[in-house]
């Protein structure tokens, strides 16, 4: 494993290489620094920046392009400063051509990133589990991974190489396209959106072998669910649960509402909820308190 004192990317790669013997690292979304401090308290070792919770939370809209490279990389270096874990964080198609792919991957690596997920769809894009998507030319995405891996200033910042062309093209061209992306240099292949078991097992049994894998257990998507067991036996080294945190505080936030809008006030709620002195120990008041004290004597 990596010291304490390694890069980002550097302890991202001893993770993954990790996998085959202790199981897939397990990357929860964050979608702002509070929910990527709650990821790494739970005990998790990396924290995964959703775009599709990105967007939803900064700007309230569907994940189809609408945000810059400019506000993902500020949310990416937000989540990086909160948590001691590494963080891989979504870059969506990289915002531009080969060379706005190189610049990304500098701007993201300043931010504090472990890894950059990039992706082949033609731009806007769309959440991979949305319909309508379209991929760019392989030729162009394989200039994109190059210019990805050019762009490091540390060899070790891991990308992360999707293909949406199953949605697309099929399964087995999102597995020749994962080929070719391991060819130009992608450390961590990603297939988005197979819609059943024997897909997944398809892709697995493909790519597994050549490459780390990443599995996108996105909750609610067009990909069946699988188990952890299921997900180890088939060789996945790392597993996102992309969504789940912000469905959760949708869900929480949507209930809270509610009874203040019947009662008037929060109160019957209260019960479920942390209560003010646990919240702000959670977000590191007592450290805070503890600099003062240094500080002012």
């Amino acid at each position: 494993m990596a010291g304490a004192d390694a890069t980002p990317g550097a302890r991202l790669r001893a993770l993954i290489a990790a996998a085959p013997q202790d199981g897939p690292v397990l990357a929860p979304g964050a979608y702002d620094a509070l929910t990527a401090r709650l990821v790494g308290q739970a005990g998790f070792d990396v924290v995964y920046m959703t775009g599709f919770g990105t967007s939803a939370s900064l700007i309230g809209r569907p994940d189809v392009g609408l945000l810059t490279g400019t506000e993902m990389a500020d949310n990416a270096r937000r989540i990086a400063a909160a948590v001691d874990v590494p963080v891989i964080a979504d870059a969506d198609t990289g915002y531009g051509n080969a060379i706005n792919v190189g610049r990304t991957v500098r701007v993201y690596e300043q931010a504090g990133i472990a890894g950059i997920q990039l992706e082949d769809q033609v731009t806007p894009k769309k959440c991979g589990h949305m319909s309508g998507k379209q991929v760019v030319a392989l030729p162009e995405m394989i200039g994109k991974i190059h210019a990805a891996v050019d762009a490091r200033r540390d060899p070790a910042t891991v990308v992360i190489a999707r293909t949406d062309a199953a949605a697309v093209d099929g399964v087995d061209a999102a597995i020749d396209r994962a080929h070719a992306f391991r060819e130009a240099g992608a450390d961590v292949l990603f297939v988005e959106a197979p819609t059943s078991e024997a897909d997944i097992e398809k892709v697995a049994g493909a790519l597994a072998a050549t490459a780390p894998l990443l599995f996108n257990w996105a909750e609610g998507g067009r990909t069946p669910p699988m188990s952890l067991a299921r997900m180890r036996e088939l060789g996945f080294a790392l597993v996102l649960y992309p969504i789940g945190t912000l469905l959760a505080t949708t869900a929480a936030v949507g209930s809270l509402l509610a009874t203040i809008r019947a009662d008037g006030t929060p109160a019957a709620a209260l019960s479920g909820l942390p209560s003010f002195d646990e919240f702000t120990d959670l977000i590191g008041l007592p450290e805070v308190q503890a600099l003062e004290q240094r500080y002012t004597g």
